[in-house]
């Protein structure tokens, strides 16, 4: 994804609330409150929908994307703007038509798509920014919109204290301390699927942007040189924080289907690592998990 290019209230969709014990992640944009919203951007990712009740498919849509933002847990924030009610803020983006949706990162805005989309894709569109999100070190969590955050009188809900340490590294650049921390946290309790998705992500900004990688460059390098696995290792991750896992994962079964031994291990258990890192429903994982099945046995 490229960040530079970046109805009646009775009528309004449904499906925004909480999901069962959880928060929502859904708020309503306006003038007031616009600045505020795309500004925590730099914290964690921001999706606007521009919706009106008059528009076709809007809320089949609406609740597609309400239904991520709660079930993510925080990782984006879903921001509807009316245009029927807030025009101004539609116009001064240049939306032209009903439904679209952008993406917000570190400020920057990213077009999505516009019109109804089915939900298999629209889940993929967002699976990309959150990828995208992650490369570019935008990786806190959303505070919950919901009754959960309104009955401690608006306070956001407090950080899950066995993520502190990470979270404090992380916020200091120190990728090798916070994978450290998600190391010990998988030590104790090695099956705990957060951890193992932090550490997964953290891994990955260690190797690209902490190591400040020119992504064109190391893809080219690892197209010259088919048979260096390292170069491989290093496209994939290129390619996935790109936001194309599908490349990244494809490129590493076909290594595991021409190497053996060590390194042929050395790449599964990379591309089990990589896969933590993308949702577990994409289409892009289900099927690399599908081909490296084939291509081990």
């Amino acid at each position: 994804m490229d960040l530079s290019a970046l109805k009646a209230k009775a009528q309004a969709p449904q499906s925004t609330g909480a999901q069962a014990g959880g928060g929502s992640f859904v708020v309503d944009i306006t003038q007031v409150n616009f600045q505020q919203v795309l500004g925590e951007s730099v914290r964690y990712p921001v999706v606007v929908e521009f919706w009106s009740p008059r528009a076709e498919g809007t809320a089949e849509l609406s609740r597609t994307l309400a239904d991520l933002a709660n079930s993510s847990g925080g990782r984006f924030l879903l921001g509807r703007v009316d245009v029927d009610t807030e025009g101004q803020i539609a116009q001064a983006l240049g939306v032209q038509a009903v439904p679209t949706v952008v993406a917000v990162l570190g400020g920057q805005l990213a077009p999505l798509f516009q019109g109804a989309q089915p939900a298999d894709q629209v889940r993929a569109v967002i699976d990309q920014v959150l990828q995208t999100a992650v490369a570019n070190g935008i990786v806190g969590t959303a505070p919950s919109q919901g009754a959960e955050a309104e009955s401690d009188e608006g306070a956001e809900p407090p950080a899950d204290p066995r993520f502190e340490a990470a979270d404090a590294a992380l916020a200091a650049g120190d990728y090798a301390a916070a994978e450290a921390e998600y190391a010990k946290l998988l030590a104790e309790t090695p099956n705990d699927p957060e951890a193992r998705a932090g550490k997964a992500q953290v891994g990955l900004l260690a190797r690209t942007v902490g190591a400040g990688i020119d992504p064109q460059a190391v893809i080219a390098t690892a197209e010259a040189a088919p048979a260096d696995v390292e170069a491989q290792l290093a496209a994939a991750d290129a390619e996935i924080v790109g936001g194309d896992a599908a490349a990244g994962f494809g490129r590493l079964v076909g290594v595991v289907r021409r190497t053996a031994g060590d390194d042929r291990e050395r790449v599964r258990q990379r591309l089990l690592e990589l896969f933590e890192v993308v949702d577990p429903k994409d289409p892009a994982v289900l099927k690399a998990r599908r081909d490296l099945m084939t291509a081990l046995f």
